[in-house]
């Protein structure tokens, strides 16, 4: 189970700075997540974690800086290094981002052993290829090994566009060599539909193999729509089959201009981020990759976060979701409160800042109804982060 959070910033400080213990032969990997905004990076870091540490919302850009996770498994460490969505200076403009959203992703890059691309499948809109930031952030570190992370399948119906985009995504090349897919089609009279979850299988860390040049997944998950209504063709068994032929084996920097995807993917995963599904298997293939050196963290430590920011970005998060889009980007959140109760809870009182009288009002009215919810989920969140009674209490007022 991942430890909990400490709720004095003074006891997180202390795991933070002090000497992390080490065990006889400690392995380590820092891993790099980047992808456009609202792939679902800070959902996979959680899941990967096993604990909620960082914000998730549907709207864009929840999180405004790097933070790292840490994931202590027997004598192996990953650092995960959950950054903002990658996006370009116009953008960030837009939103009224802070400068450190445009380069906290490559700050990332520059200390990462192994990258994840998280791109969103069920996007039809970006799914067919990368966005320029990703390619160029790719290209700038040929050298870092990088693999792609399909997110979010469980919401396609078809799930034999994710043949089309693997290779679109890859340009036909995983892992040095070029990849051939074929799908074995069955008549069936059941309406189920079974699709590939995943390209490559890992194995645990106590059972590693050597390095298969065919990869062959049997599909693992259903689904209940069918491919065409109007034809009585089922895929009641359907294998994904790669035959591999030589191809380049080394990246160095592109032209990314005409780029849609990156020939230098070592592996592909599929998987549901919000459910887990697929998780423990991206999990087992990263304690794999770990190579042997001291841990940065001591085993007692979950993210670099302090409890404030957690705090801070989990209250964020709720009113992203519940309040109109003009207004959350504005706000600016004040700790009033932070102390420990009498029977050991932790009460937090925090004020909403809003920038205008229009964005007061607008947000007082919404609040009405949502204030109790909000302050509730965001309660529950800490709990979970803390391990102990939360009390929240939620104020708005206009900025001076």
């Amino acid at each position: 189970h991942p430890p909990p959070v400490a709720t004095s910033k003074k006891e997180q400080d202390r795991l933070l700075r002090g000497r992390p213990d080490q065990p006889q032969n400690p392995k380590i990997l820092r891993i790099a997540i980047i992808g456009a905004p609202n792939a679902g990076k800070s959902t996979l870091s959680n899941q990967l974690l096993g604990r909620k540490v960082f914000p998730v919302s549907k709207k864009v850009h929840t999180t405004r800086c790097k933070a790292r996770g840490v994931v202590t498994y027997e004598d192996t460490q990953l650092i995960i290094l959950d950054t903002p969505g990658l996006t370009d200076p116009l953008k960030a403009k837009r939103h009224k981002l802070d400068e450190a959203m445009l380069t906290d992703p490559w700050d990332s890059m520059k200390h990462a052993d192994l990258v994840l691309v998280l791109v969103d499948v069920s996007d039809h809109w970006t799914r067919n290829s990368l966005s320029k930031e990703v390619l160029k952030c790719l290209s700038q570190f040929p050298q870092i090994p990088s693999v792609l992370v399909l997110n979010k399948v469980d919401l396609l119906k078809n799930k034999f566009i994710l043949l089309d985009l693997v290779t679109e995504l890859t340009e036909g090349i995983v892992n040095g060599k070029k990849l051939k897919a074929r799908f074995e089609f069955k008549r069936d009279s059941s309406s189920s539909v079974k699709a590939p979850l995943q390209i490559t299988q890992a194995s645990p860390p106590e059972n590693r193999a050597p390095e298969s040049h065919h990869l062959q997944k049997k599909d693992q998950v259903q689904d209940s729509s069918s491919l065409d209504n109007s034809s009585d063709t089922r895929a009641s068994e359907s294998n994904l089959v790669t035959e591999a032929e030589q191809g380049p084996k080394h990246c160095g920097p592109r032209d990314v201009k005409n780029m849609k995807g990156w020939p230098c993917f070592q592996e592909i995963f599929m998987l549901a981020a919000l459910h887990g599904e697929e998780v423990d298997t991206l999990k087992r293939y990263l304690l794999m990759q770990a190579k042997p050196g001291r841990w940065d963290f001591h085993s007692g430590v979950l993210t670099s976060q302090s409890p404030q920011e957690i705090c801070n970005n989990i209250i964020r998060e709720k009113y992203l979701e519940y309040l109109p889009l003009e207004v959350p980007y504005g706000v600016t959140q004040v700790t009033e409160m932070w102390e420990e109760g009498p029977s050991g809870e932790l009460l937090i009182v925090q004020n909403l800042l809003v920038p205008r009288k229009s964005h007061m009002v607008s947000h007082k009215r919404r609040m009405g109804c949502w204030e109790a919810r909000i302050a509730q989920e965001a309660a529950q969140d800490l709990m979970n982060v803390f391990l102990c009674d939360v009390r929240l209490k939620l104020k708005v007022e206009l900025k001076s």
